[in-house]
């Protein structure tokens, strides 16, 4: 009965208000707290730095109190210049705080090397072709040969000189290949120079 009377007393309601003004006060003061040290209000625009080099980089993100860190290099990518920046996190135009970092994709200095597969000769063209174009070359110039099989590759030529198996070459780099034409006068240097030399000894032999 007594707490029940306590409970409707006027000093138990002053009691509660009093303790829900410093609830509300301890909030509020809570929330600035949080708005002053996380920078809420603080909004900066993150700039384009598309084909800008590093240099060019640092400079403009010093000015707006940024920061950035390199992630790796991309396949390279003729429209950029060299060593520019070719993709970036966030984008353009996002809004970021104080210190944020900028994460960067470059443009290498050129394009990377590509083994040529050491099993495409003999293989036909349309076996060959396809395949260095997946790889990232280009095909050039097609020739043919005196060989027993048509369409069959021969020799792989870059610039003139024959390309080894497991080569490596800058990608996109013209691949000219030489064709057997399937006239089937394929022959081994090696067994005409032997007929030859029989063919003389006899002749020889006879007369």
């Amino acid at each position: 009965m007594g707490l029940f009377r306590f409970i409707f007393s006027k000093t138990f309601l002053i009691q509660l208000v009093l303790a829900g003004i410093i609830l509300i006060v301890l909030g509020f003061l809570t929330m600035q707290w949080l708005d002053y040290s996380t920078n809420q209000d603080q909004r900066i625009e993150v700039p384009d730095l598309a084909k800008m080099k590093l240099n060019m980089v640092e400079s403009k993100l010093d000015e707006l109190e940024l920061d950035f860190e390199i992630l790796d290099s991309a396949n390279y990518n003729p429209e950029f210049p060299r060593y520019s920046v070719i993709d970036q996190v966030p984008a353009p135009g996002k809004f970021v705080k104080e210190d944020r970092k900028i994460y960067l994709t470059l443009n290498p200095s050129g394009y990377r090397k590509i083994e040529v597969p050491n099993n495409l000769i003999r293989k036909t063209r349309r076996q060959v072709e396809p395949t260095l174009r997946s790889l990232g070359f280009e095909i050039g110039e097609i020739s043919y040969k005196p060989d027993i099989a048509e369409d069959a590759v021969l020799e792989l030529r870059h610039k003139g000189r024959q390309v080894q198996p497991g080569e490596k070459l800058m990608k996109t780099s013209v691949i000219d290949l030489v064709l057997g034409d399937g006239s089937g006068r394929y022959r081994n240097v090696e067994s005409d120079t032997l007929s030859t030399n029989e063919q003389t000894q006899t002749e020889v032999d006879e007369f």
